[in-house]
């Protein structure tokens, strides 16, 4: 599966290899210095084992800038999952550092803090970078092929976005070539929904609706429901929907459940069965520190990365999810599907950015088929651990548990497909 970049192309057979003949041809992670020459260890290996090869390692402490703004955050799952499985496997020589939101830097700063050594590691929001990232970007415009069960959903659709950003060299290349090394390509940052404040569903209560947008492809599915969409900063969203500056956001339950933005948008519209776009739009990575870890350490942070990291990111959305759901019952508020109409032009505006992207040499044409193709596949994995949806996502609170699930069995599958061959070596 590839993402153009005005470069040249895999063959169309090429790009229906299977994942078997993927994994012979080396990843870039992979060929990361072997620090200083220190021995590795086997993915998989047992904690003895792993013990005895860290046994005369000294210590680190690794600096990482997590999303959530404190330790409280339910969106801190991420951080604290990632924290105590490296630190656990480590036997305690590694330790992470975290600083909560953006008191390091801001977002937009953070590859330059991976570089210079503020940071070494960084949850960052890519997708705020579009011109440093069109990669990201446009496979952020590719991630509504699965169905939009509020959990199972969720997990397809991260599964498939995972397996996807690590078959794309190129895709890889565009991290690599900033001096970061990535852990995670694609993060889920969960649905996205409209949130307004006031309800609408038929075709003209959505007519000239000003709509606050997150993401460059919200800008032409909104304008094919005839609303106005409207360029604001993250920080002024809450009180532009409370003053009537926007009418409606485009929002993901992680950040509204984070923000407490439904507070002054309670009426919540969704898909039926589809997903919107932009929901894959965060990047995992390591900065330039990386490569001067021995070698277990790096093979730690990436293992950890892999499985323990992702099982904390869709924690964290269910569990800002479950938060936003309380919010809206609180406010008053509803969740509803809008009119089939403006349900329909929503599809045909998400399919016809596609399209356009084909046309313009940014995406294979055999892309799209593939990434359908994989979420079918990855729900039925989904399916086989016994992860279900018990619920609608308006009742998200009554049937969801954060305690009792863990995500780990399903993306262990998910590292060994397609992460296990970029792990350093």
């Amino acid at each position: 599966m590839r993402i153009k970049n005005n470069r040249s192309l895999l063959t169309a057979g090429a790009l229906s290899t299977s994942l078997a003949l993927l994994v012979g041809c080396g990843g870039s992670i992979g060929d990361q210095s072997n620090g200083a020459g220190t021995e590795g260890f086997d993915y998989g290996a047992s904690q003895e084992d792993v013990d005895e090869v860290l046994a005369d390692l000294e210590p680190v402490t690794l600096d990482y800038q997590a999303y959530a703004s404190s330790p409280n955050a339910d969106s801190a799952a991420e951080a604290r999952a990632m924290k105590d499985a490296i630190e656990e496997r480590s036997g305690g020589k590694i330790t992470i550092n975290i600083h909560w939101g953006e008191s390091i830097v801001s977002y937009t700063e953070v590859d330059s803090a991976l570089t210079d050594g503020r940071l070494d590691l960084a949850y960052n929001i890519a997708i705020y970078s579009p011109a440093e990232y069109p990669i990201l970007d446009n496979y952020s415009k590719l991630s509504h092929y699965a169905e939009a069960g509020p959990l199972t959903g969720e997990l397809v659709t991260q599964a498939t976005m995972t397996e996807a950003a690590w078959n794309d060299p190129e895709f890889i290349e565009e991290f690599t070539s900033k001096g970061q090394v990535p852990l995670n390509l694609l993060g889920s940052s969960g649905n996205y929904t409209l949130a307004c404040n006031s309800p609408r569903s038929s075709a003209e209560d959505w007519a000239g609706t000003q709509i606050r947008i997150g993401g460059s492809a919200q800008v032409p599915i909104s304008e094919s429901i005839g609303a106005s969409p409207v360029s604001l900063e993250s920080g002024e969203v809450f009180e532009g929907l409370q003053r009537g500056t926007v009418d409606c956001a485009w929002t993901n339950l992680l950040v509204a459940g984070e923000t407490g933005l439904l507070e002054a948008a309670p009426h919540v519209t969704t898909l039926d069965q589809a997903r919107t776009t932009s929901v894959v739009n965060i990047a995992h990575v390591a900065g330039s520190s990386f490569e001067q870890l021995p070698l277990p350490y790096q093979q730690i942070i990436f293992d950890v990365a892999g499985v323990d990291w992702l099982h904390g990111q869709i924690e964290g959305v269910m569990r800002t999810s479950t938060q936003a759901v309380q919010d809206v019952q609180d406010a008053g508020g509803d969740f509803t599907e809008p009119d089939p109409q403006i349900e329909e032009q929503i599809f045909e505006a998400q399919e016809q950015i596609v399209e356009e992207m084909i046309e313009d040499d940014l995406v294979d044409e055999n892309l799209p088929a593939q990434l359908r193709e994989n979420s079918e596949k990855w729900a039925e994995v989904v399916e086989e651990l016994g992860y279900t949806d018990d619920g609608e996502l308006s009742n998200l609170d009554e049937w969801y548990d954060p305690e009792s699930v863990d995500f780990r069995p399903l993306f262990e599958r998910v590292y060994e497909e397609a992460a296990l061959n970029h792990r350093p070596s």
